[in-house]
């Protein structure tokens, strides 16, 4: 019975380590998620736009048609979708800004924008970019491109659309969910190395790594 209660008391203790880090972790996540700025007089190769949310396409616009990069490529855009179609609700534009203007149609979540987008950067023989993201989804999208293309300058520009959005991003219950949501993901993603060398492929049957990849191919 002593055995069992210490047993008991260790594991207790370990859990509430595992949720003391992960809070923890949490507080740095939303803080520095919130805190990050991005750096306008900067210039880069290329602006790399992530679909997915408010404001991100229209952002990555105004920076090309300002003169910060040579070309626009925005990553995950649906099949179906041209060119013309995306950019229909943005009236005229400058032909010097719809010229300039790349679609990527293969990528269906972080991962595949990162790799979609090294492949393009490797085409066209760029060495940087501007990286336009929502604010809370950046840390997993710097994570993603830094891994994808190692020695790229990337520059991160977070967006924020809290005043088109209330409900989900900043009523009380849509923040918190949204944002562990994403920190979740996360750490997924950071530990993904880990569980590629621990665990089976899925290819050799059902594992816990499946159900983290199910998991990140969700925006």
């Amino acid at each position: 019975m002593r055995r069992l209660l210490r047993l008991l008391r260790r594991t207790a203790l370990v859990a509430l380590g595992i949720v003391l880090l992960w809070l923890g972790g949490l507080g740095w996540f939303s803080l520095s998620s919130l805190r990050m700025h991005a750096d306008p007089s900067a210039d880069t190769d290329a602006i790399v736009v992530l679909t997915g949310g408010k404001l991100r396409l229209e952002t990555g616009i105004e920076l090309l048609a300002a003169g910060k990069a040579r070309k626009l490529f925005v990553s995950g855009v649906n099949q179906q979708v041209d060119r013309e179609e995306l950019l229909r609700g943005f009236g005229a534009l400058p032909p010097q800004v719809t010229c300039c203007i790349v679609l990527g149609h293969e990528a269906d979540n972080t991962m595949g924008n990162a790799r979609e987008t090294a492949g393009w950067m490797r085409e066209e023989g760029y060495r940087s970019l501007r990286l336009v993201t929502s604010w809370y989804h950046m840390h997993r999208s710097l994570l993603e491109f830094g891994r994808a293309m190692p020695g790229m300058t990337i520059i991160a520009h977070p967006v924020f659309a809290q005043h088109l959005d209330p409900e989900r991003l900043w009523g009380w219950h849509g923040a918190v969910t949204l944002i562990v949501e994403e920190y979740d993901k996360f750490l997924a993603t950071w530990l993904r190395p880990l569980f590629d060398a621990l665990l089976p492929s899925p290819a050799k049957g059902p594992t816990i790594r499946t159900a983290i990849d199910h998991v990140l191919e969700r925006r």
